[in-house]
C-alpha cells in the first residue's frame, strides 16, 4: 500500500500546482548558481517532508488506537469508502457544511508567516518555508492522511506521509524553473486521472477491509485472542 502514497504524491502535484506552485515559484531562489539553487530547492522540499511526515506520525497514532480497539478491518472498509465519496460527491456540497472552518484562523497565520519568510534569504528560509507549506490545507494531503491513518502505526503513517511528499518533488520542482509548465491539454489530462486513481487507492482499502485471503491485497484478519482461546476449548 506504501506505493500508493508515491503515485498519489505525484498525481496530486498537479492539483497542488495551484496553491503550492505559486509558493514554489516565488521562493527567493539564487538564480546566478545552479548549486545553490538546488541546495535551496532541496530544503525547501525537506521541510515539506517534515511536515507531511509528522503529519502521518500523528495520524497513525490515532489509526493505532483504532486498530488496538479491534476496527483495523472496520476502519480500512471505512476510509476506503470515504476516499470514493469525496470524490464522486460534489465539492458544493462539502462546502455548504463548511468543514474547514475551525482551522481557518490556524491557515491564516500560516500564510502569514510565510509571507515574512518568502522575504528572506537565510538557508534555514527555505526549510521553514517548506515546512509551513507543508500544512496548507490541500484535498489530496487529506487523502494520504487517510491512508496514514489507514496503516495503523505511527511509524509506517509517518513513511505513508514521507514518500507521499516524495511523490510530489518532480512537479514541485519543475514549477520553480518554469512558471508555465503542464498547462493546457498535457494539465487536464494529469488532472483527470487523479479521482480515479483516488477511486482505485479508496477500492483497495476497501478490500484490505474485506479480509478475502488475498496475499498482500486482502488479508485474513489477525485471530484475536480470545478467539484463539476459544477455538483451543472446543478442540
Amino acid at each position: 500500500m506504501l506505493i500508493t502514497a508515491l503515485a498519489l504524491g505525484f498525481l496530486g502535484s498537479v492539483h497542488c500546482l495551484g496553491m503550492c506552485g505559486p509558493i514554489a515559484f516565488m521562493l527567493p531562489l539564487d538564480r546566478e548558481s545552479t548549486t545553490n539553487k538546488l541546495l535551496q530547492l532541496g530544503l525547501y522540499h525537506s521541510g515539506r517532508g517534515m511536515a507531511y511526515a509528522l503529519l502521518g506520525l500523528l495520524f497513525g497514532f490515532v489509526g493505532k488506537g483504532l486498530y488496538l480497539f479491534g476496527f483495523q478491518q472496520k476502519l480500512s472498509l471505512a476510509l476506503g469508502i470515504l476516499m470514493i465519496v469525496l470524490v464522486v460527491v460534489p465539492k458544493v456540497f462539502f462546502k455548504k457544511i463548511a468543514l474547514g472552518k475551525p482551522i481557518y484562523g490556524l491557515v491564516s497565520k500560516v500564510k502569514s508567516k510565510l509571507g515574512k519568510e518568502l522575504g528572506k534569504r537565510t538557508p534555514d528560509t527555505f526549510l521553514t518555508i517548506g515546512f509551513l507549506n507543508g500544512f496548507l490545507p490541500c484535498g489530496l494531503v487529506y487523502m494520504a492522511l487517510l491512508g496514514a491513518v489507514a496503516t495503523a502505526n505511527p511509524w509506517q503513517g509517518a513513511l505513508y506521509m514521507l514518500l507521499f511528499g516524495l511523490g510530489t518533488v518532480p512537479l514541485m520542482t519543475s514549477v520553480a524553473y518554469f512558471k508555465g509548465l503542464f498547462k493546457g491539454k498535457t494539465k487536464g489530462v494529469l488532472q483527470k486521472m487523479i479521482p480515479i486513481f483516488v477511486v482505485v487507492i479508496g477500492a483497495l482499502f476497501i478490500l484490505r477491509g474485506l479480509g478475502l485471503g488475498i496475499p498482500y491485497v486482502s488479508p485474513k484478519a489477525p485471530v484475536t485472542n480470545e478467539v484463539a482461546a476459544a477455538d483451543m476449548e472446543c478442540h
